[in-house]
């Protein structure tokens, strides 16, 4: 493990001091203090809910805290919009970028600094040096609508060191990136806190956390936990100090039995409504009693995949064949709504990306949720609730949804409890074919490895599960195979017991890599 620098200046760069926060009746934070210091890369770890990201906000002027106060370079400050955090050399790259699609990243840095005209040729040799001295790999004049989500990361710090930050604040900033992207992040962070900056990070991810701070922070529940050195920490340490108490953090995958196809897709192509082709000839299996896990960069086509086999988006080619376990005849998905595949006897459960819109009503009580999912398969006129309440009082007790009763509106229930109630309901319909995208999504740790087990039942019970995933420790740990898809292509089906993160991401930016030569190949054409 690679640890900081030499701490030649070691001294407070901000200091939080009895910091409250309250939404309402809410406490999003209650009498936190903690200290982050120049040369120093501190992680702030914590459940959802934990209250970090409503910490930093106040850092970055966002949100003003109701009690405490917060001291930078030792003297007191008010920091009421981010226009004062960067008064005071605070910038943080949030996890949803800033930036403008159609301009170029150079002008994006710029934008906004100065009214009336600017010098763009000048601030762009700034900026180089800027990149030069951190080692920050970009092109200047492309826009950000051709760029990786690597890239757009790239130009908001970029862009927050051009606006002459010390105190960067980087919320999850390796959620969608590739191993080598991160590496390259990494190596940035530690010039910069070699520079004299102080960095804080959040993030769910413990390996990293080891990997790239100095001191770690815990939050729990609103509240400060404590503060320990990374070289003193590891997993076990820090997820007992999140959740209280210890937990297990091992997946046990076990050998996949009585494997059958299930699903098979056949030269699947797909455009959205303007024409632009988002899946392009797409080919793999699904075999029962096996958990698919697929990975990708962010926007490559996952969501449009699940989409398809649902029958939420229309096929321009190709075919969806499904091997139905109880009749031993094939039907093919294409072309039928998702109430013409379920009337053929295909038992297909889908969690959605987005849980409500496509997954839940949130105006509708946790109870009404379930019933969605089997009115149609009653033969009264009358609707009966019994069964649903039941089921709905089962997956709180069982998945721990934290709610006060069944009757409660699903919108009023936190994004982590929200997933629970969706994730316990598709599992309950008894799928054959069960398709989960991110359902750890805003879930603590506890939680999602309940979801992992519970996937993993499904897959022991001769369930074939498709699993899009984001945390490749966790696809190359739960997964039996993996899928790798990338601008729209798959690039690679690997073996989840044998495979590497590297390898897999080499395979998540291949065509994004081959659609920059074509980029810069035309380019280069057009200006000889």
């Amino acid at each position: 493990m690679e640890q900081g620098a030499e701490q030649v200046n070691n001294t407070p760069a901000i200091e939080l001091r009895h910091i409250t926060k309250r939404f309402g009746s809410i406490v999003a934070n209650k009498n936190v203090s903690l200290t982050v210091n120049n040369h120093e890369i501190l992680s702030i770890l914590g459940e959802n809910g934990s209250g970090k990201t409503t910490l930093m906000n106040m850092i970055s002027g966002i949100y003003h805290p109701d009690e405490g106060e917060i001291l930078i370079d030792g003297k007191p400050a008010t920091i009421n919009s981010p226009k004062d955090a960067y008064r005071y050399k605070i910038g943080m790259i949030h996890q949803h970028f800033k930036l403008v699609d159609v301009f170029s990243a150079a002008e994006n840095i710029v934008l906004g600094i100065t009214e009336g005209k600017y010098d763009l040729k000048a601030a762009t040799k700034v900026i180089r040096e800027t990149c030069d001295k951190y080692g920050f790999e970009i092109d200047l004049s492309k826009k950000i609508y051709q760029m990786s989500v690597s890239e757009k990361q790239t130009v908001e710090i970029v862009k927050t060191l051009y606006r002459g930050a010390d105190i960067l604040i980087l919320d999850e900033p390796t959620a969608v990136l590739t191993p080598q992207e991160i590496r390259r992040l990494f190596a940035v962070m530690r010039r910069m806190r070699d520079d004299g900056k102080a960095i804080i990070i959040i993030t769910h991810k413990l390996n990293e956390v080891l990997e790239i701070s100095d001191r770690v922070s815990v939050l729990r529940k609103g509240e400060y936990i404590g503060t320990i050195d990374t070289a003193e920490a590891n997993e076990s340490i820090l997820t007992e100090m999140m959740v209280g108490q210890k937990i297990s953090l091992n997946i046990e995958r076990t050998e996949p039995k009585d494997v059958q196809k299930r699903l098979v897709l056949t030269n699947v192509s797909v455009n959205s409504i303007d024409g632009r082709a988002i899946l392009k000839n797409v080919n793999f299996t699904a075999y029962s009693g096996e958990i698919l896990g697929i990975a990708g960069i962010s926007g490559s086509g996952q969501k449009e995949l699940l989409e398809s086999i649902a029958g939420l988006q229309q096929l321009k080619s190709g075919s969806i064949i499904y091997y139905n376990p109880k009749t031993g005849k094939e039907e093919d998905l294409r072309d039928k709504t998702p109430l013409q595949i379920k009337n053929l006897g295909v038992r297909l459960s889908f969690v959605p990306e987005d849980r409500l819109g496509m997954g839940l009503v949130g105006s509708m009580s946790i109870i009404d949720n379930m019933m969605l999912r089997s009115y149609r398969e009653g033969k009264s006129v009358f609707v009966r609730r019994k069964e649903p309440h039941d089921l709905a009082d089962r997956i709180i007790e069982d998945l721990q949804v934290v709610t006060p009763d069944a009757q409660t509106a699903v919108r009023k229930l936190s994004g982590g409890n929200v997933q629970k109630v969706l994730v316990g309901r598709e599992i309950a319909a008894s799928p054959t074919v069960l398709m989960v995208a991110y359902p750890v999504r805003g879930l603590d740790i506890n939680s999602s490895y309940l979801i992992y087990n519970l996937l993993t039942q499904q897959k022991e019970s001769g369930v074939a599960v498709v699993f899009v995933g984001e945390d490749l420790d966790v696809l190359t740990e739960l997964c039996d195979r993996i899928l790798v898809i990338s601008g729209g292509r798959i690039t690679g089906i690997v073996d989840g017991r044998n495979t590497t993160k590297e390898e897999i991401g080499l395979l998540m930016t291949k065509a994004h890599h081959a659609a920059d030569t074509q980029r810069k190949e035309a380019h280069d054409e057009e200006n000889s």
